[in-house]
């Protein structure tokens, strides 16, 4: 079963249990894909492209809570951190720091990569090889802290 089959079955789920979070979260999903298989040069949607839509959606509610939450909007925030929630199950586990550490010195092993001029180029490598596993943010932190 593909991402929109399955975000389309508990839509229908969360609509009877009228589960307002759910239902706003898998709608944004819904809408996202649509648009992801509507701009122009879309092809295939695989389940990379589909774990990069999740993401960005998630990343979206992490930012929106963070924002919230320095404003005392706590009523907002709680909103966010449902569809957070229902976002999160779409998505692999994420790694530990310490598992991605080990990955990304296997990586730069690898690659044979040597000081920190090459960041981006390592970047790059462990931003493919853990797509939906670690966020952006953590990985450069990582990666840095090897290379320095």
């Amino acid at each position: 079963m593909n991402l929109e089959e399955n975000v389309m079955q508990q839509l229908k789920e969360a609509m009877k249990n009228k589960n307002d979070g759910a239902l706003r979260a898998l709608r944004a999903i819904k809408a996202a894909i649509l648009n992801a298989k509507t701009e122009k040069g879309a092809g295939e949607m695989t389940p990379e492209k589909e774990i990069a839509i999740i993401n960005k959606l998630a990343k979206q509610r992490k930012e929106s809570i963070e924002v919230f939450e320095k404003q005392n909007r706590f009523d907002l925030s709680s909103v966010e951190k449902e569809e957070l929630e229902v976002l999160q199950t779409f998505l692999p586990e994420q790694l530990s720091e310490e598992a991605i550490e080990t990955l990304i010195k296997e990586l730069i092993e690898q690659h044979q990569i040597v000081d920190a001029k090459e960041f981006g180029k390592i970047m790059g490598i462990a931003n493919k090889a853990l797509a939906g596993k670690a966020e952006g943010a953590l990985i450069a932190k990582v990666i840095k802290s090897i290379l320095q």
